[in-house]
């Protein structure tokens, strides 16, 4: 999630654009950008930005871009963002998006997907892996998660302080839609609660999983990105699998996309090759 405006130049438009449905009807916004020569032509990024994101904003694109260069790329707007409908639930109902998207990457012809999440889409990616099964159409073969939270309701920094007064509030709503494009749904979660990101990861493994986070982090701190590798490593040991889970603090690393340098999407693109590549050898 980022409250600031990009600046960045996007690049080039995406070769495709399309509108997919999720399962409980909502239509997705999606984006393809094909694989660079040198990339591998049956691997597919499918990007999930975070709070306030969308496909089409330059951080994004400059993001797809640079993932180019080792797969395909479907990037989409989450449910409430962009030019998708509905409202967004801040990370509940959004990994049925994320379903959806995966379903559009297999139709253009991924072999192997890699979920790449930012932020509030690092908590979709987690949430999804654990949620899909492992034979699903919709499950992948590797996840990234970058900056995301690690437990619900987090108000330990001012940026989220200030995040739950607007997505708390009708004012705070409206202006998330008037100058952020972001639709916030009224309602309250009522419990039992979705699965957290750190609970969600503790049925990631054996998928490969990796998780990186900014020791400048001003959303969330280090201990969010603890919190998922510690999760993981112990589902794993419960469950009796192998965990293949990795932890990246990356120094000067600030939050999100807004801050995620092509030399970070570069290091997580080779991480995700490496680890499919690994995977279908010991499959």
């Amino acid at each position: 999630m980022d409250l600031r405006p990009s600046s960045r130049p996007g690049g080039p438009a995406p070769r495709r654009r399309g509108t997919v449905l999720s399962a409980d009807g909502e239509r997705i916004s999606v984006a393809f950008d094909p694989p660079a020569a040198t990339a591998s032509p049956s691997l597919v990024f499918v990007v999930s930005h975070g709070f306030t994101g969308s496909w089409r904003r330059p951080d994004n694109r400059r993001i797809a871009l640079a993932l180019t260069e080792f797969g395909g790329v479907v990037s989409y707007d989450s449910r409430g963002h962009g030019a998708s409908s509905g409202v967004t639930t801040l990370g509940d109902a959004e990994v049925l998006d994320l379903d959806a998207a995966i379903g559009w990457a297999r139709w253009l012809g991924a072999d192997d997907v890699v979920t790449v999440g930012f932020s509030m889409g690092g908590s979709i990616v987690l949430r999804q892996a654990a949620l899909v099964g492992r034979r699903d159409r919709e499950a992948p073969q590797a996840v990234v998660s970058v900056s995301a939270a690690g437990f619900w309701f987090y108000q330990g920094t001012p940026p989220m302080r200030l995040l739950h007064q607007a997505v708390g509030t009708r004012a705070g709503r409206g202006v998330l839609r008037w100058a952020f494009h972001t639709r916030v749904t009224d309602r309250e979660w009522e419990q039992p609660y979705p699965l957290s990101p750190s609970e969600s990861a503790g049925l990631v493994p054996p998928v490969p999983l990796l998780v990186v986070h900014g020791d400048r982090d001003s959303y969330f701190p280090v201990e969010h990105a603890d919190s998922i590798v510690a999760s993981a490593a112990a589902g794993a040991e419960r469950r009796g699998v192998p965990d293949r889970t990795v932890g990246w603090i990356v120094p000067g690393f600030g939050h999100a996309e807004s801050a995620a340098s092509v030399d970070v999407v570069a290091h997580i693109g080779a991480w995700a090759t490496d680890a499919v590549r690994i995977g279908s050898e010991l499959s």
